[in-house]
Formats: structure tokens, C-alpha cells, sequence
């Protein structure tokens, strides 16, 4: 299923214990795009501290009453780990939080998460992955920042950021949603994370390997209509690479 980012931040967030508040904003790992933690506004319940989930705690996302549903209690969630308010999330943080969970970590192994390349819920498998793998390292950026970077083609800018595309099984970012009214009046298209040639985080740009009229012919963006599996045959390279809809992912609760 997917959802785009903005629309998830209007979705309720419920522990076993309840509804806790709503999702503020994502870290990115701008290495294999996917949303490595969600953050949470929990309003005055836990004012002051940084609520961070992971989409390996995620139960279940329900489209149509906006509500999303994770296998923490609070008690979980208030003992839990939190990264300083005012600096980048930090290895040695998601140490913490990965040992407080259990949770394996997804920089080990060449995968998208880690040893694999879904989210892998065998305890004992996790064991397994943490053996001889190759160690990455992973830059996490907040959604909230990339919004709005500008984008660039092989001959020219096109637009800017204006939303993403989340695929909420895989938690990967599908889509770029660009906005090309400065180029191609009151027209928005999808842009695959895969035709990124590289992203300025410093300057605030993000250049891709595409050319305006082949970013013209790409697949166009609706408010009422996002792409599903039987769109994908005619979204062409390098919008989108490979299926995204093969992968099934079993949700377990943690233990």
C-alpha cells in the first residue's frame, strides 16, 4: 500500500495501551531510501522527550480511518531511548535503541535491512545476519528537511521536492513527488529514488539522471490516484527498476 509522507502525519497513533498522538515527521536513510524511524508528536504525554518508532514495531496501518497501530506498550515507549532533540540521530544512539528493543541492526549486511532485504522478524535468523557481514554506514535525514530541495536533470532544473511516496509493507520511499510549476505549469510527476544520481544536502539539491522531457513523460501525480501493481508495467526505467509487490512482509509482534 502506498501513502504519501504529508498524509501519514494526519494518521493517529495507537500502543497496545491506546492512542499515544501522531507522526511528525520521518529519518530517511539516503542510502537505500527507506524510512528507518518514525518520529512522534505525543503531545503533553511525554513533552520534552524525542519519540522515535522503528517500522519494526508496525502492526498494522489502516488507509481508511487514518490510524496506525504498533506492537509497544507505553511503558515501552517511555523507557525507550531517546536521541538529543537537537542533533542528528547518532550510531551510538541506535546501538542503545536497537539493544533496548532487540531489534537487529540494519547496517550490517548489504541489504536494504541489513542481512535482508525485508524486514526479516525470525529472532534467530537475526542471530545468524550479525555474523561476518559487511558494515555500512547509513546518513539519516529528516523528511521535513528534503522537503522542498530542487531538483535538477541532466539539463536543467526541473521543480522541487514536494512530497514522498511511501510504500508502508516495506517501508521503502517509492516515489519523489516533484512539483515542475516553475518549468511545466501546474503539473507534478513521480520520480523513482533509483534515478538519483546524487543529493547536496548542503546546498539543498538533488540531481538525477533524467532528462526533462523524460521526466515529462513520466508517470503523473494525483491527490486522488496513486500507482498500484497493475500500474507498474507502465511506469518505464528508470521510474521504477524492479517490482515492489513481490515482497511479502509478515508482521510478529516483538518480543
Amino acid at each position: 500500500m502506498l501513502i504519501e509522507a504529508k498524509g501519514l502525519k494526519t494518521y493517529k497513533l495507537h500502543s497496545l495501551d491506546g492512542e499515544i498522538g501522531k507522526v511528525k515527521d520521518f529519518y530517511l536513510d539516503d542510502q537505500h531510501w527507506v524510512i528507518r524511524y518514525m518520529v512522534v508528536d505525543t503531545g503533553n504525554w511525554l513533552s520534552g522527550k524525542k519519540v522515535l518508532i522503528s517500522p519494526y514495531a508496525l502492526k498494522n496501518v489502516i488507509k481508511n480511518e487514518e490510524d496506525i497501530f504498533i506492537d509497544l506498550t507505553n511503558k515501552q515507549i517511555e523507557d525507550s531511548p531517546s536521541p538529543d532533540s537537537d542533533k542528528p540521530v547518532s550510531r551510538q544512539f541506535e546501538n542503545s535503541y536497537n539493544k533496548y528493543y532487540g531489534l537487529p541492526p540494519y547496517w550490517v549486511g548489504a541489504y536494504i535491512w541489513g542481512a535482508y532485504p525485508y524486514m526479516e522478524r525470525n529472532l534467530e535468523m537475526w542471530k545468524d545476519s550479525l555474523v561476518s557481514k559487511k558494515k555500512w554506514n547509513s546518513h539519516l535525514r529528516s523528511i521535513h528537511e528534503v522537503d522542498g530541495y530542487h531538483i535538477h536533470a541532466t539539463d536543467g532544473e526541473i521543480g522541487h521536492v514536494e512530497d514522498f511516496i511511501i510504500d508502508v509493507h516495506t517501508w521503502e520511499i517509492r516515489y519523489l513527488i516533484v512539483d515542475t510549476k516553475n518549468w511545466w505549469p501546474g503539473k507534478k510527476v513521480m520520480i523513482s529514488p533509483e534515478g538519483i544520481e546524487r543529493v547536496s544536502w548542503s546546498e539543498g539539491e538533488v540531481f538525477v539522471n533524467l532528462s526533462r522531457e523524460a521526466i515529462k513523460q513520466s508517470e503523473k501525480y494525483s491527490e486522488e490516484y496513486l500507482p498500484d501493481r497493475d500500474d507498474e508495467p507502465r511506469i518505464p526505467p528508470p521510474y521504477t527498476r524492479r517490482s515492489f509487490w513481490t515482497e511479502g512482509v509478515v508482521l510478529r509482534k516483538l518480543e
